[in-house]
């Protein structure tokens, strides 16, 4: 007796060698199991490099993204390098302008302060000096005749 009709009588309490009906089914899948075993071996079996493809296009994925993420980076610290120096010349441009206005308002102030020293500088001739004064103010008249 085979183990599969020990098992068979086991699993169900059928003899198989009383029941001619379980053992001709038992038979026939025996039968398709081997015809379907020996087909799938004897097949002709295709090597597909499509693994070898997909590993190359996985790396070139990866090398894709890190581009793209360099690229994003160096575009960052380009964006921010940029913003950097145009701060960098408006603070530029604000200190000249501050300067400018500093000039000028040295200029007003040297300019006001000339204007007081020349008022507190030049008096009114006394009284008693008028005449001298007239008289000097006729030589420059009359010399010139």
């Amino acid at each position: 007796m085979s183990w599969f009709n020990r098992f068979a009588q086991h699993d169900t309490g059928h003899d198989l060698e009383h029941d001619p009906e379980l053992a001709r089914t038992l038979a026939d899948f025996k039968a398709s199991v081997h015809a379907w075993s020996d087909a799938a071996f004897t097949r002709p079996r295709a090597v597909h490099p499509a693994i070898i493809h997909r590993t190359w296009r996985l790396a070139a994925g990866w090398a894709m993204t890190g581009v793209l993420i360099a690229g994003a980076g160096s575009a960052l610290t380009y964006e921010h390098h940029q913003r950097v120096e145009q701060a960098r010349i408006a603070a530029a441009a604000r200190a000249a302008e501050q300067q400018r206005q500093l000039a000028a308002q040295r200029a007003r102030n040297e300019e006001d302060l000339m204007y007081k020293v020349d008022t507190d500088v030049s008096r009114e001739v006394p009284d008693a000096m008028e005449p001298l004064a007239a008289l000097m103010a006729d030589d420059t008249t009359g010399s010139g005749n």
